[in-house]
């Protein structure tokens, strides 16, 4: 069983240990300790996750794929078994992500090639650190997310509007009652996860300090170009055909509630060539509801 104290509250897999057996590691980066799993040996395979999960999200695939990659699947800094400082010693932005997504590749494999594996807000910051080094980037496995600002066609969710722009409605709801990563317990898959499944996914999220990183991901979602990470957001969107489609593999669950196929429609419009498979009755939460069958589809995309 993994266990530490953050914030004062022990943060453990009690409960879900054996879904989770995985070896801990840790990188420090500017005073904060980052979590991240390393298994396998071989070409090596980042995942980088998305709001509210961690590298709990990805233990199908680090089980799976470690048999010929080397997986890793870091918690970002507020997530997970990593450290959850406030806001007041990290910035909890997009900018900050990537930034810390560049110091665990450039510390792990400073010169190898890398594939990744994306999903929810880990996409943008996946696409981004792809978009300044493509001569790093073998594959990547889209799943779930964007890589451009919000499309034309699609509103921006009620509830995350509530969340990012209402202080008074938001930090009660998400980081008093955990409503964030609880309600995506039950809007995210289209299956029902077992007990030990729904405690792994927000077992890191369990005091209202814990959960910072929930509610500032979606407070630094950027709507206007006065939001923080407008432009960093506006690159990716203006750069992504740069990447090579052929490289590409995008793996959607038709009933998203936040990332449906209108953005999967966005991604294909710009890489009509790309290997493609949407899954009709699947949610947001696609290595939930499919854990075999994505496994498989990346295996065969990946070799």
């Amino acid at each position: 069983m993994v266990e530490r104290t953050i914030n004062g509250k022990k943060v453990s897999t009690k409960g879900f240990e054996t879904l989770y057996p995985f070896e801990s590691h840790f990188l420090n980066i500017n005073g904060h300790d980052l979590h991240y799993v390393d298994q396998g040996k071989g070409p090596p395979l980042f995942m980088v996750h998305g709001n509210p999960t961690w590298s709990f999200y990805y233990r199908h695939l680090v089980t799976g794929l470690s048999k010929k990659f080397r997986t890793i699947a870091p918690d970002h800094i507020g997530c997970g078994f990593s450290d959850k400082p406030g806001p007041e010693h990290y910035d909890y932005t997009l900018a900050s992500r990537i930034s810390d997504l560049d110091r665990l590749i450039q510390h792990l494999c400073p010169q190898e090639k890398i594939s990744l594996i994306v999903h929810d807000w880990g996409g943008m910051i996946g696409l981004a650190w792809a978009m300044d080094h493509l001569d790093r980037i073998d594959k990547i496995v889209i799943t779930n997310t964007s890589g451009f600002l919000l499309p034309k066609e699609k509103s921006f969710p009620f509830q995350l509007w509530l969340i990012k722009y209402l202080n008074w409605f938001g930090i009660p709801a998400v980081l008093g009652l955990n409503a964030f990563a609880r309600a995506a317990l039950f809007m995210g898959s289209q299956t029902k996860l077992a007990p030990n499944v729904k405690r792994g996914l927000i077992a890191p999220y369990n005091s209202w300090k814990n959960r910072i990183a929930t509610l500032k991901f979606v407070q630094d979602i950027p709507l206007k170009k006065q939001d923080k990470s407008f432009y960093l957001v506006d690159h990716v969107d203006t750069h992504l055909t740069q990447l090579n489609e052929e490289k590409l593999l995008f793996l959607w669950g038709a009933k998203d509630f936040v990332f449906d196929l209108t953005f999967l429609n966005e991604f294909r419009h710009r890489f009509p060539g790309a290997a493609c498979h949407v899954f009709q009755d699947a949610g947001h939460y696609l290595f939930e509801d499919k854990p075999e069958e994505t496994l498989e589809r990346i295996s065969s995309f990946l070799i």
